[in-house]
């Protein structure tokens, strides 16, 4: 035996090995892609019958979110008219409070006078000048 001859045996018995390795992981691979296809499927079969009671779940949320878009829509509108009347009622608070503030100062200004000249006559005093004058008492 030469070395060409050995080289050329051990490099045959080399892609030998390296064949026979490549051939196990492709069956260790075989059964991994066979268990997640069984894996997958089960997936498959467990979403098929969930999918149907997500999706009426799905549909009753779109139901009442539209119910809600429409309900904060109608709010707003509310609001905004309340905003008016509020407004409104600040604009009347204002233009009554401007027209009664003179007259209830003249109000006040008139009985003034007349609780002045009620005095005078009845106890003959002058508010001003602080005399007496008797009027009639029976003396």
């Amino acid at each position: 035996m030469d070395w060409p001859s050995v080289l050329d045996i051990g490099v045959g018995a080399g892609v030998l090995l390296v064949g026979l390795g490549v051939f196990v992981a492709m069956i260790a691979l075989a059964r991994l892609f066979g268990r997640l296809r069984t894996t997958l499927d089960e997936v498959d079969r467990q979403i098929a019958g969930i999918g149907v009671p997500v999706g009426e779940a799905l549909e009753h949320v779109e139901g009442i979110s539209a119910t809600a878009d429409e309900t904060l829509a109608k709010l707003g509108s509310a609001v905004g008219a309340l905003e008016s009347v509020a407004q409104s009622v600040s604009g009347t608070t204002s233009l009554v409070r401007d027209a009664v503030s003179p007259a209830i100062v003249n109000i006040g200004a008139t009985l003034s006078g007349v609780s002045a000249g009620l005095r005078r006559l009845v106890t003959g005093k002058s508010p001003r000048d602080g005399s007496e004058e008797l009027v009639h008492h029976g003396k």
